[in-house]
C-alpha cells in the first residue's frame, strides 16, 4: 500500500477535546434544551435534552454533528424493583433495598427516560442522548423524522414500556398479543415466573465441554432419560 502524502487529512482520532467541541456544537443547535452534559475523560459523552427538544436533537446530532449512523433507541426505568432482585436468594431474609429514583449519567427528574445512541462513522465516535418522559402523560416526540430506522425501536418501547410517540405512524405490537395488559420491562411488572419457580428458573442445562454431566433428569412420562 502506498503511503499517504504528506499533505494528505488524517482522520482525527476520538478524544476528549473532539466531544467536548460536539458538546458545544449540540449546545449552539438546542441552546437551553440541553440540559446537562458529561465528558467521561478517555471514554464517552452523555448528554440530557428537554422533553420538548428530544426531536430537535436528533435533527442537529444527524445534520450539525454528523452523526450519520443510529445505533439504538429505548427507554429505561429507573424505579427500584418492588420485588427485588432476581439474584436474591428466597431463603435469605429480604434484603433493605434503597427506594429511591436516582437517574444516573446527566440526571433528571422522572421515573422513565428515553435514551438513544448515535455515532459519527467518520469520526468514529458516538453520542449517548436522553430526555425525561413525563410522569402524568408518557410521551414524547417520535424520532422517526431524524432516523427511520428508529421506528420498530419505539414500537418496542411503546409495547415494553408504555410510552407514545407522538408522530409515530404505527405503534402495533411486535411481540405480544394486542390484548395483553401490562408492560412487561417496567420494574413493577410482575415475572410470576420468578415466584413459582426458585431462580434460576432455567437448571436443564447442558454441560460444557470437559464437565461431567449430570445425573439423569426425568422425563414428562415419568421415566429416566437414556
Amino acid at each position: 500500500m502506498s503511503p499517504l502524502p504528506s499533505d494528505a487529512p488524517v482522520a482525527e482520532l476520538p478524544g476528549d477535546a473532539l466531544r467536548e467541541r460536539a458538546v458545544d456544537q449540540l449546545r449552539s443547535e438546542l441552546g437551553d434544551a440541553l440540559v446537562d452534559t458529561l465528558v467521561k475523560p478517555g471514554d464517552d459523552v452523555w448528554v440530557r435534552v428537554r422533553t420538548d427538544a428530544w426531536r430537535a436533537a436528533g435533527l442537529a446530532l444527524r445534520d450539525a454533528l454528523g452523526m450519520d449512523f443510529f445505533g439504538y433507541l429505548s427507554a429505561i426505568d429507573w424505579m427500584p424493583s418492588p420485588f427485588g432482585r432476581g439474584e436474591d436468594d428466597p431463603t435469605q431474609p429480604p434484603v433493605e433495598r434503597e427506594t429511591a429514583i436516582v437517574q444516573g449519567y446527566t440526571g433528571g427528574d422522572t421515573r422513565f427516560q428515553m435514551l438513544a445512541r448515535v455515532s459519527n462513522t467518520s469520526r468514529h465516535y458516538g453520542i449517548t442522548i436522553k430526555t425525561d418522559v413525563p410522569d402524568d402523560e408518557l410521551t414524547v416526540q417520535s424520532w422517526i423524522p431524524a432516523y427511520a430506522g428508529a421506528n420498530w425501536h419505539e414500537r418496542e418501547t411503546h409495547e415494553m414500556f408504555g410510552i407514545n410517540f407522538a408522530g409515530h405512524p404505527d405503534l402495533r405490537n411486535m411481540y405480544l398479543p394486542t390484548g395483553f395488559e401490562g408492560y412487561p420491562l417496567r420494574k413493577d411488572f410482575p415475572l410470576l415466573a420468578r415466584h413459582v419457580k426458585t431462580w434460576p428458573g432455567i437448571v436443564d442445562v447442558e454441560p460444557l465441554p470437559g464437565e461431567p454431566a449430570d445425573e439423569a433428569t426425568e422425563t414428562p412420562e415419568g421415566e429416566a432419560a437414556e
